[in-house]
């Protein structure tokens, strides 16, 4: 397959991401119902957060360190992200195409997500946390910045539990592509 950075952006701009299996190959994947993280004002969180919000105790950053949100991202018992997926996350970082949305608690990265930015669309590959709530408050100032830069999609690709718990909906893929193509078509910056 080809891996390099054009053909990388191609995938992702048609709709598909990039997993490893359990024997750590690459492949390209999508999913007939995608996760869709609301950016209309849709998106909710639960109320407890917003005294963790209201604390101010999470300082947030971008790209500080993409690496250790990689890392983070990784250091699960079982995880899609192997080490030649984190070292083409590296080369579309280093491209300008992936960025790592982050929290810190003093000097401390508390938690963080790892995405793709395409003009109008974001892609959420993973997220972790070393700090309780840390993934959380990145999940929120991640919306609010994506919103405040005119983004039309959040894309975090599979459902669960955590996410609904933030208004993620799904939608068919047929719907996602008609999302998909206007959030391509339309310029956005990440930073």
């Amino acid at each position: 397959m080809d891996f390099q950075i054009p053909a990388l952006i191609e995938g992702y701009s048609q709709g598909y991401f990039l997993m490893a299996d359990e024997k750590g190959e690459l492949g390209w994947y999508s999913s007939r119902q995608r996760a869709i993280v609301p950016l209309d004002g849709r998106f909710r969180y639960p109320k407890s957060l917003r005294r963790v919000l209201n604390q101010n105790r999470f300082t947030t950053a971008i790209n500080r360190d993409f690496k250790g949100v990689c890392e983070g991202c990784a250091a699960r018992e079982t995880t899609w992200i192997s080490e030649e997926l984190q070292g083409l996350y590296w080369q579309l970082h280093l491209a300008g195409w992936a960025h790592s949305f982050e929290t810190w608690e003093g000097d401390q990265l508390a938690g963080g997500i790892l995405g793709i930015a395409i003009r109008g669309l974001f892609v959420g590959e993973s997220m972790f946390y070393h700090i309780p709530n840390g993934s959380k408050v990145a999940m929120v100032r991640l919306v609010e910045h994506l919103q405040q830069r005119g983004f039309l999609v959040f894309d975090a690709q599979l459902q669960n539990p955590h996410l609904e718990r933030f208004g993620t909906v799904t939608v068919p893929d047929r719907d996602y592509q008609v999302l998909l193509q206007k959030a391509i078509a339309t310029p956005c910056r990440f930073l």
